[in-house]
């Protein structure tokens, strides 16, 4: 089997960007650096916005608004982040909207062969409180659960420098 009947029989997937969505300050930097890395590479960003389980469940109904309301704000945020990547990337991204942990939804996520998540891009805070739990727990605890590289994208980083790594 020549290398030419190789490359036929197994057609190359695009790249797809992950970036976690949510309130964060560095979520500009992280999606600015995957944009970038999707144009380059042909490739496509995918969202993700997980929705936590509320603390408070003592009442059915105050509970089911509680998560009604929560769905309103993943889909009102993830939306306006969908337009700066659309124009950014000229493409729409793909959205995962999921309810439970934020890690252990991102790992389900990531490890979801019909996702195709080639590379997940998370931003980092530059406080004194450290990076962020997420990327301290992925990096601490779940490392070696990951089935992707992961590109941590610090906080303070100007878009001049990021433009310039991609």
């Amino acid at each position: 089997m020549s290398d030419q009947d190789v490359k036929r029989e197994a057609p190359k997937r695009p790249r797809t960007f992950l970036c976690v969505v949510d309130e964060s300050e560095e979520l500009t930097q992280a999606l600015r650096f995957a944009c970038q890395r999707a144009n380059n590479a042909g490739g496509r960003v995918a969202l993700l916005y997980v929705i936590e389980p509320a603390e408070f469940q003592h009442w059915m109904a105050v509970g089911n608004l509680m998560l009604e309301e929560q769905r309103e704000k993943a889909q009102e945020m993830v939306q306006v982040v969908a337009s700066v990547v659309n124009a950014r990337t000229g493409k729409t991204p793909i959205i995962y909207i999921r309810e439970g942990k934020l890690v252990e939804e991102l790992i389900t996520l990531i490890d979801d062969p019909d996702a195709g998540i080639s590379l997940l891009v998370l931003g980092a805070a530059t406080g004194p409180e450290g990076p962020g739990p997420m990327i301290s727990t992925l990096v601490q605890k779940m490392a070696g659960r990951l089935h992707v590289p992961v590109t941590i994208v610090p906080g303070n980083m100007t878009d001049e420098d990021l433009d310039a790594i991609t």
